[in-house]
């Protein structure tokens, strides 16, 4: 004789209390994974960086924010958020090409600096009288119109440019040439004359570094003066890399104030926001 069919035991009904707790785990979840995608995409693929300074000029400006690619030079633990120490090394290596903008950790003090890739290891770098030597080669240099920045709250005048008025607006005016790698690869660079670093080496970049300056010659601490906290980077190790500038994605000349919402908007610089670098 068969037993009789057992009715399954009804569910008790979600409560109120089930719902907002379903409702909250949910949301953890879910920015837990927004912040491993966010950790993942910073480390391994595109990166944020600001320009504090004007020794990029008249490329980069103070107040540019762009974006460096992560993977073009290789991962070591400097590609990571707070230095992790996860990367044993440097995985997928290459070096930049000379010429490239590279974001790199100071070899001292740890922070960010951006400079111009200009020589790889086994180069010889000379400057005589503010012209670059490269294996005994001089790059070729030509001049170009003079440059003029609008003076703003970002950007100010180095004591040796020549301030000038244009249609009551005031400009920085610097002079300006286009500098010309053995690659075929130029870029444009600022000479203010006379510099401290104007006369350098010659040296050798030794295995395993290279060497950077920035484009703004007499405004940089770059790889002619040796590296030290907050100053010059001596030649920078391979393994300090953190990635290639490759795109602006903001521009703002520093006049934006938080608690005016329209002067974000005017203070941005529009026509360099997109530009490739």
């Amino acid at each position: 004789m068969s037993e009789p069919a057992v009715a399954p035991a009804e569910q008790a009904p979600a409560t109120h209390e089930d719902s907002k707790a379903k409702e909250e785990e949910n949301f953890f979840i879910f920015v837990l994974k927004l912040a491993l995608i966010v950790v993942i995409f910073r480390s391994f693929i595109f990166s944020p960086f600001n320009i504090p300074s004007e020794s990029m000029l008249p490329r980069l400006m103070n107040g540019d924010y762009l974006l460096a690619s992560k993977w073009s030079y290789g991962y070591t633990s400097n590609s990571l958020p707070f230095n992790a120490p996860l990367i044993p090394g440097r995985i997928l290596a290459s070096a930049p090409d000379p010429g490239d903008v590279v974001i790199f950790r100071h070899p001292v003090d740890g922070t960010d600096y951006i400079k111009r890739a200009i020589a790889m290891p086994g180069d010889t770098v000379e400057l005589r009288d503010g012209t670059v030597y490269l294996n005994g080669e001089a790059l070729p240099r030509r001049r170009l119109d003079d440059l003029l920045v609008p003076i703003s709250a970002n950007t100010d005048c180095h004591p040796a440019a020549q301030v000038v008025r244009v249609e009551g607006a005031l400009f920085c005016r610097y002079i300006r040439f286009e500098e010309t790698l053995p690659s075929g690869r130029s870029y444009e660079i600022i000479d203010l004359g006379t510099g401290p670093a104007d006369n350098f080496g010659p040296v050798m970049v030794p295995e395993g570094h290279f060497f950077a300056m920035g484009d703004n010659r007499d405004n940089s601490q770059d790889s002619r003066f040796p590296a030290a906290p907050g100053g010059g980077i001596g030649m920078v190790p391979m393994d300090n890399l953190v990635g290639r500038a490759t795109v602006l994605m903001w521009s703002t000349d520093g006049s934006a104030e938080w608690l005016l919402p329209w002067t974000w908007f005017s203070a941005a610089r529009w026509s360099r926001i997109g530009d490739l670098i």
